[in-house]
C-alpha cells in the first residue's frame, strides 16, 4: 500500500490539475481556479489536493521550459519533472538559459538578470511574522519553524511544516501573521513610533497596518484606506484577532482627499503594482501580465504618491514601496515624486537592509531600496522614502 498510494495520487490529481490550468486566466488566476476545483471535488484526500497544487503551480513556474506544442497533461507532467531535477540539482535543468522563466518584454526592464530569474524557480519559503517579543513562544508551540535574521528581523519566522496555519490556535488568537519577510521589512523601514499618526493609504487586507500598529505598541493612531470596503473589513476582522485597537479605516478612492483632517507623521503609500517581486509565489502571474499594464500602473503610482504626500506634516515622511522590480515602477516613479514635489527630500535607509551585487549602487541614492528574492529569500520590493522639509 505505501508504494502504490503516490501512483494512486497522483493519477487522480493530474486530470484535476489539468482542469485548473485549462481555466486559468488574466481574470482567473490559478489559486482561485484551483479552490474552485477542490471545492467541488468532495471527499479529495488533503494529500492529493496538495499534489494537485503542486502540479499546477509547478505548470506556470516552469512553463517557459516545457515544449508546448505537447498535450497539456504531459506539458504539467514535463513540468513537475523539472521541479524534481531543479531541487536536487539546480544547475542542470536550464542550458539554455534561465531567462525562459520570464516573458520576453520582462528581461530589458528589469535588471536582476540570471540570477532573479534562477530565484524565480524556487519553491517559495512560507513566512511568519511573530507579534513583537513573542518569536520563540511561536516557535515553541508550532514546531518545524527557523528564524533565519534574528538581529535584523527578529519576528521573522519560516515554517516548514505540514500543518494548516490558519487552523491553529495561535493563528486564531492573533499571535503570529502570515506575511512576507519583504513586506515585513517595509513595515520596518517605515520604523514608526508609539503614540505617532500613521496613514496605510492603500492598506488592502492590511498586513501592512497591522505591522505597523504593532511596532507602535498599539499607541497612537494608524489610518487604514483602501477603494474596496471588503478589504477594509477583512482587515478590521484581522485586527481585533490580534487584539489591536489603534487602527482607523476610511475608504479612498486615491483622490486628493485625504481621511479626516489629520496631517501624519508618516505615509506608507503601498501602491497597486504590476507584483513581478511575488513571482515565485504567483507563478501564473507571469503570463497573464502585460507590458502595457506596467506603464498604467506607473502612471497610477505617481498619482497616488503625490496626493498622498499633502497629508504629511513639516518634519514628517512618505514612504513608497511596491512588490514589483520593473524601472518604470521603481525609479521612474521616484524621479516623478522628486520632479514634481521639491517640498520633500530624500530620507536616507538603513544599509542594514541592502544585500547582494546591487548593494553598492543602490548606495548612491541613499532613499531607495531593492529587496531581491535571490538575495532574502522572500518576494521582491522596492522601497523609497523622504522626508517633507521644516
Amino acid at each position: 500500500m505505501p508504494e502504490e498510494e503516490p501512483v494512486r495520487k497522483e493519477v487522480l490529481a493530474l486530470p484535476l490539475a489539468t482542469r485548473v490550468v485549462g481555466g486559468v486566466d488574466r481574470e482567473h488566476p490559478a489559486d482561485s481556479v484551483l479552490r474552485v476545483v477542490l471545492k467541488e471535488e468532495a471527499g479529495l484526500r488533503r494529500e492529493t489536493a496538495g499534489e494537485v497544487a503542486r502540479f499546477v503551480f509547478g505548470y506556470f513556474r516552469w512553463r517557459g521550459f516545457v515544449g508546448r506544442g505537447l498535450p497539456l497533461p504531459r506539458q504539467i507532467e514535463s513540468a513537475a519533472d523539472l521541479a524534481r531535477r531543479y531541487a536536487l540539482d539546480p544547475d542542470s535543468v536550464a542550458p539554455q538559459g534561465w531567462d525562459r522563466a520570464v516573458p520576453a518584454w520582462v528581461r530589458d526592464r528589469v535588471a536582476g538578470g540570471a540570477e532573479w530569474w534562477k530565484a524565480l524557480q524556487k519553491e517559495p519559503q512560507l513566512w511568519l511574522r511573530a507579534r513583537p517579543g513573542t518569536a520563540e513562544a511561536v516557535k515553541l508551540a508550532l514546531g518545524e519553524v527557523i528564524q533565519p535574521l534574528p538581529e535584523l528581523a527578529p519576528d521573522a519566522l519560516v515554517y516548514q511544516g505540514p500543518k494548516d496555519l490558519f487552523r491553529e490556535p495561535g493563528f486564531q488568537a492573533g499571535t503570529y501573521e502570515i506575511q512576507d519577510l519583504a513586506s515585513q521589512m517595509v513595515g520596518q523601514l517605515c520604523a514608526p513610533r508609539p503614540g505617532e499618526t500613521w496613514w496605510d493609504a492603500c492598506a488592502g487586507e492590511g498586513g501592512k497596518t497591522l505591522h505597523l500598529a504593532d511596532l507602535m505598541g498599539n499607541r497612537g493612531v494608524v489610518w487604514a484606506t483602501d477603494r474596496a470596503g471588503w478589504r477594509l473589513h477583512r482587515l478590521r476582522v484581522r485586527a481585533g484577532r490580534a487584539n489591536l485597537f489603534n487602527i482607523r479605516w476610511a475608504e479612498w478612492e486615491g483622490g486628493e482627499s485625504r481621511p479626516g483632517k489629520t496631517m501624519f507623521d508618516g505615509v506608507l503609500v503601498d501602491a497597486p503594482c504590476s507584483g513581478l517581486g511575488t513571482w515565485q509565489r504567483n507563478p501564473h502571474a507571469r503570463w497573464t501580465m502585460q507590458p502595457e499594464d506596467v506603464t498604467e500602473l506607473s502612471a497610477l503610482q505617481i498619482g497616488l504618491l503625490k496626493n498622498a504626500a499633502a497629508g504629511v506634516k513639516v518634519g514628517g515622511r512618505i514612504v513608497f514601496s511596491v512588490c514589483t522590480l520593473t524601472h518604470e515602477e521603481t525609479v521612474k516613479v521616484s524621479d516623478a515624486f522628486e520632479a514634481a514635489m521639491p517640498g520633500f527630500e530624500p530620507l536616507p535607509l538603513p544599509d542594514t537592509h541592502r544585500r547582494g551585487p546591487g548593494a553598492k549602487s543602490e548606495s548612491r541614492a541613499k532613499n531607495r531600496l531593492w529587496i531581491w528574492p535571490q538575495d532574502w529569500g522572500g518576494n521582491g520590493m522596492y522601497v523609497a522614502a523622504w522626508t517633507r522639509r521644516k
